[in-house]
């Protein structure tokens, strides 16, 4: 009898345990996609602004920089700068080639 209410209480905590991560990683999961969805909104803009042709490549590594950046960071700022850089020092190595 006790091994059967130490198996259900073992088995209760696990359930709890498995749904506090799963709403953890649910949750960074669609701040992730919040956030790059608006980067990718402003990435495109400023390429058009630009007179650049849009690339989806460009774009989505430019929000993947930021992204990581921002979560180190958390500066919005400073994690767009790094990232704007980057992406010109890219397309500027790229034309030379």
């Amino acid at each position: 009898m006790k091994a059967g209410k130490y198996n259900f209480f073992i088995s209760v905590n696990l359930i709890i345990l498995f749904n506090c991560f799963n709403s953890y990683y649910l949750a960074e999961t669609k701040q992730n996609s919040i956030i790059k969805l608006f980067c990718l909104h402003s990435v495109k803009e400023e390429m058009m602004q630009a007179e650049m042709l849009y690339s989806e490549e460009i774009a989505n590594e430019t929000c993947d920089c930021y992204y990581e950046e921002f979560m180190q960071t958390a500066s919005h700022q400073d994690a767009k700068t790094k990232c704007k850089l980057e992406t010109k020092e890219t397309l500027n190595h790229n034309r030379k080639i």
